[in-house]
């Protein structure tokens, strides 16, 4: 359960010490749940300078830091999807987050690590995270840090 911003920024911050280049984070939520308030302190916890901000309009923002960070903003793409060139970089080197991920899981690879966000009053949300093949281990992991209150996610360094 996630209580306050402090708690949102503790969970990127433990996605982002696991994460690896290739990986691909799907994000679901409704509006205003929080997919791009968690993808702005995934990227600072991944040494990323640049202000980060949703790609609404532009479906896409690459931002460079010790591994790639594409940034994608799918919702726009309902049922259009492959009119996008977007495979470049879910399967490049960097770390894809795909917000409203749903929308083109057909263009995703079968494995991905996935956070659905659930907005359960104005502060709060609940994250589900789930994993398929290589991110299966990594939710256990991702799990027990978050538990483990004592616990400090560390930044990686530029």
């Amino acid at each position: 359960m996630i209580s306050s911003l402090k708690d949102m920024e503790r969970i990127a911050g433990i996605v982002a010490e696991c994460a690896m280049s290739g990986w691909v984070i799907g994000l679901k939520g409704d509006l205003g749940s929080g997919k791009t308030t968690f993808t702005k302190f995934l990227a600072r916890y991944l040494a990323i300078q640049d202000t980060v901000n949703s790609p609404t309009f532009t479906i896409l923002k690459v931002y460079q830091g010790e591994i790639p960070l594409y940034h994608m903003d799918v919702y726009r793409l309902e049922d259009i999807g492959y009119d996008y060139e977007l495979d470049e970089y879910i399967y490049n080197e960097g770390i894809s987050v795909v917000e409203w991920y749903p929308y083109i899981r057909q263009m995703l690879p079968e494995s991905i690590l996935s956070l659905d966000i659930l907005r359960t009053s104005e502060d709060a949300r609940k994250i589900i995270i789930e994993g398929s093949g290589d991110y299966e281990t990594i939710v256990e992991t991702i799990g027990h840090r978050y538990c483990d209150k004592s616990y400090i996610p560390q930044p990686r360094h530029r």
